[in-house]
């Protein structure tokens, strides 16, 4: 039953979803459980990506032509914004200011905490958008169960990138602050990282029934540079991982996934 408690926090922790009443007594709270909850960010992944697939296709179903697939990509991306509140496109966006310029890593730190957003932030935020958009459209194109098929997939497989940062990077968030992440301090274990590869195993089963080996083999390579890249950028410019910075690696690995399905060799 723990995991399904886990499994319950990461919902709560990462979406806007309620867990309210009895349900939250029963499940409980404690810094180590948000951090034993981390292994379930994937599965989390599951139920954003669905919403998120669902209003795909209802909305292309009576949008016709590419206005109308660029429509149901934007609809689509407005309810999965909703349901988790933003919370990694804040992060990308909090990433792109303090690392977007030259500060030092004290500062980059104190301009990543700051709750404005600057033009670094809001010129990430609309290209990713933006971006997101457009490839959701063209897969869109290919066909609407695919492209349903290929946003599930996302979801959950670019939850899993940021649990690798967290396992094998040290966290450089400011341990006095009331940070949300501040749980995540400590590393999760091996058997934690098998728990959100566990969930997304079938997700890359998904894609490659969906999209083809190639594609899908693709989606995964290009998925795991992302986030490699973003690691050595996080180590590079900041020595270790922040909550914003996972939440920009999961957006980055979002939109190489799409762009992977999307590419037409």
């Amino acid at each position: 039953m723990n995991g399904v408690r886990h499994f319950l926090l990461a919902l709560q922790f990462f979406t806007r979803v309620p867990v309210t009443g009895p349900l939250a007594g029963w499940v409980g709270f404690s810094p180590a459980m948000l951090r034993a909850s981390a292994a379930h960010f994937p599965g989390v992944g599951w139920l954003v990506g669905a919403a998120g697939a669902g209003v795909l296709w209802l909305a292309q179903a009576g949008l016709p032509g590419l206005a109308g697939a660029l429509v149901a990509a934007a609809l689509s991306t407005i309810a999965t914004v909703l349901m988790t509140g933003a919370f990694h496109e804040d992060g990308l966006a909090d990433v792109a200011d303090g690392l977007g310029g030259s500060a030092d890593r004290s500062r980059a730190l104190e301009i990543m905490k700051d709750s404005r957003i600057g033009a670094f932030g809001a010129i990430a935020l609309a290209l990713a958008l933006g971006l997101k958009v457009a490839l959701l459209a063209t897969l869109v194109g290919q066909g609407a169960s695919t492209a349903a098929m290929a946003l599930v997939s996302a979801h959950v497989l670019s939850r899993l990138a940021p649990l690798f940062l967290i396992r094998w990077l040290p966290y450089v968030g400011d341990e006095n602050a009331a940070s949300k992440s501040k749980p995540l301090a400590d590393a999760i274990g091996n058997g934690a990282l098998m728990v959100g590869v566990a969930w997304s195993i079938p997700a890359a089963a998904l894609l490659v029934w969906s999209h083809g080996a190639l594609h899908g083999l693709a989606a995964f390579l290009l998925c795991a540079l992302a986030a490699t890249c973003m690691a050595r950028l996080l180590m590079r410019r900041l020595q270790g991982f922040t909550g914003d910075g996972l939440g920009a690696t999961q957006q980055v690995c979002e939109l190489a996934i799409y762009l992977a399905l999307a590419w037409q060799a």
